[in-house]
């Protein structure tokens, strides 16, 4: 079943010109860094997109932090909010259930789908940007700011990290990315099982995430932030300091998962006892 949905999604324009976008942002960043010089330190103040053009390892971490925002979360939202609405919307949902295929096996095939092409479309934004900086900018040493402690948070010199450690970080923030996209996948997805129109379903997942991004920028709520779903996502900045922060990287981790669970298991209630009449 997930290699039909794959074959089916893979081949059609709008996954194209979603991981075409996913390309082309890095590039873009990439060739203005290149051209303009990249940011400038201001007030001493050191951060990762002042270090950009010091080598090409730094590219793909800045096009991270440009796109995990708003608009990965956009996409992920796109593929798992269409997943069953759309099908509805079109009258081949019960088509599907008709060949025979149980809800249940229905419902894994297209979830196993949608977080195939978001796992896909985070490493576009990574590989896209290694490529780009190393030919922008060379395959030099990493460079990252320097704190007194893991919880400091003004810097106060730069630290080289070599191309093997930075590699190994970058895969490690990479697939952190990718995992603090299953929250907003699962609430997609769950509202793809309940409504017919995909773009409900697609807005919501945007909403979720504007919504909590809004309410996590509000200092009075203070530890009640650390629950909302996009509190973590830029956790594994920390991966980029020194000395290393791992502290918030394992609580967003671990704050992915209940959301997780909850938003599916209403979707797979929801869907097993809804009338397909379309």
């Amino acid at each position: 079943m997930i290699v039909v949905e794959f074959r089916k999604q893979v081949w059609r324009l709008r996954t194209y010109l979603a991981l075409v976008l996913m390309i082309a942002i890095p590039v873009i960043t990439t060739v203005a860094f290149k051209l303009s010089g990249g940011p400038k330190e201001q007030n001493g103040q050191i951060n990762l997109f002042d270090l950009g053009t010091r080598s090409g390892l730094n590219m793909p971490v800045d096009s991270l932090l440009v796109m995990s925002g708003f608009l990965l979360p956009v996409i992920v939202s796109l593929f798992a909010g269409s997943a069953i609405a759309e099908e509805a919307s079109w009258g081949s949902l019960r088509y599907l259930l008709v060949r025979p295929v149980s809800r249940s096996r229905l419902l894994t095939g297209k979830l196993g789908v949608a977080a195939i092409l978001a796992l896909v479309a985070t490493l576009l934004i990574t590989v896209t940007g290694l490529v780009g900086g190393v030919i922008a900018f060379g395959w030099h040493p990493i460079v990252i700011p320097s704190f007194t402690s893991a919880s400091a948070t003004t810097p106060i010199s730069l630290t080289t990290l070599s191309q093997g450690e930075a590699l190994a970080r970058l895969v490690a923030s990479t697939f952190y990315v990718a995992w603090c996209m299953t929250g907003i996948l699962a609430f997609a997805f769950m509202l793809s099982t309940i409504t017919d129109a995909a773009l409900g379903a697609v807005s919501g997942g945007i909403g979720l995430t504007v919504v909590s991004e809004i309410l996590d920028a509000i200092p009075p709520l203070r530890t009640s932030r650390n629950f909302l779903i996009t509190h973590y996502w830029l956790a594994w900045t920390d991966l980029f300091r020194h000395p290393v922060g791992t502290g918030e990287v394992i609580r967003g981790v671990l704050l992915q998962i209940p959301y997780v669970i909850a938003f599916l298991l209403v979707a797979w209630w929801w869907f097993h006892r809804k009338d397909i009449v379309s």
